[in-house]
C-alpha cells in the first residue's frame, strides 16, 4: 500500500516538474525575487538597528527563513486550478492512491525551494559570506529551513483549499506577508517596542532565522533549535490532515 501511494506520488511529481520547461520564467523569478531582496535590504535600503556584528550574516539567515514562507502562491493556485478544470475528477477514475496530487504538488514545491536555497546561498558566497559552524551545523541549517517551508506549504494548500477559486488564491497569499514581516528577518526584537518585540519572537519565522544564525555562526549554537523544529511540525499536525480531508471533499 505504501509503495503504491509513494508511486502514484511520484507520477505526481514529475507532472508537476515537467510543468517547469513550460513556464520557465515563472521559475526564474521565484528563484530571482529572494535575491532581490537580499541586496536590497543588505545593500539599497540597510539596516541592522540592534544588530551586533555583520549585518549580511545577520540578514541572510532571516532572508533565507523568509524565502521558506514566500512563493507559495503557485502551488496554491495550481491546487486549485486541477480541482477547478475537473483534472482531479480524471484522476479519480484511475487506480490512484488518495491524496497523491496534493503529495505531488508539495514534492515538487520542495525541490523548487532546495533550489532556491542554493541560488540564495551562491549569491551569498559571492558577497563575501561564510558559513563558520561546520559541515553539521550547515545541513541542521538547511534541514530546518526546508521543515518551516514543508509546513508553510500545507498551510497554504489548506487555505487555497478553503478559497476554493485561483483567483482568491492571491488575497489568501497576502496574509503571507505580515506574518514574515513581523519576525526578526530583518531586525533584532531589541530595537522594536516590547509588545512588539514580544510578538516578533513567538514567529517560528523567527525561530527557525535564529536557528539558522545560531548554526551559522562560529560556535554553530543550537540555541533556539529545538523551538525551530517543533514549531513547524505542530502546524504540520494541525494543517496537514486538514488539507488532505479537505482536499477529499472536494474531490468527491
Amino acid at each position: 500500500m505504501i509503495t503504491y501511494a509513494l508511486t502514484d506520488s511520484w507520477t505526481m511529481t514529475r507532472r508537476e516538474l515537467a510543468r517547469w520547461g513550460r513556464r520557465p520564467v515563472a521559475v526564474v523569478v521565484n528563484l530571482v525575487f529572494p535575491v532581490m531582496l537580499l541586496l536590497m535590504f543588505g545593500y539599497l535600503v540597510g539596516g541592522g538597528r540592534g544588530v551586533d556584528g555583520s549585518y549580511l550574516d545577520f540578514l541572510l539567515p532571516g532572508m533565507l527563513a523568509l524565502t521558506m514562507a514566500f512563493g507559495l502562491e503557485g502551488t496554491m493556485v495550481a491546487v486549485t486550478q486541477d480541482l477547478d478544470k475537473g483534472v482531479v475528477d480524471r484522476f479519480r477514475s484511475l487506480p490512484m492512491a488518495n491524496g497523491a496530487v496534493l503529495v505531488g504538488r508539495s514534492a515538487a514545491d520542495m525541490l523548487q525551494s532546495v533550489l532556491g536555497l542554493a541560488v540564495l546561498l551562491t549569491v551569498a558566497a559571492a558577497l563575501g559570506w561564510r558559513p563558520h559552524g561546520g559541515p553539521a551545523a550547515f545541513l541542521t541549517a538547511v534541514g530546518l529551513l526546508l521543515l518551516l517551508r514543508f509546513a508553510m506549504l500545507w498551510i497554504g494548500i489548506h487555505l487555497a483549499l478553503v478559497a476554493g477559486r485561483p483567483e482568491m488564491v492571491q488575497a489568501v497569499q497576502i496574509l503571507v506577508w505580515p506574518a514574515g514581516f513581523l519576525s526578526t528577518a530583518f531586525a533584532s526584537p531589541g530595537s522594536m517596542p516590547g509588545w512588539l518585540g514580544t510578538l516578533v519572537q513567538w514567529n517560528p519565522i523567527s525561530h527557525t532565522a535564529e536557528a539558522a544564525r545560531g548554526l551559522f555562526g562560529p560556535a554553530g549554537e543550537s540555541g533556539h533549535v529545538w523551538a525551530a523544529a517543533v514549531w513547524p511540525l505542530v502546524l504540520l499536525a494541525v494543517f496537514f490532515p486538514l488539507a488532505v480531508r479537505r482536499f477529499t471533499r472536494l474531490s468527491r
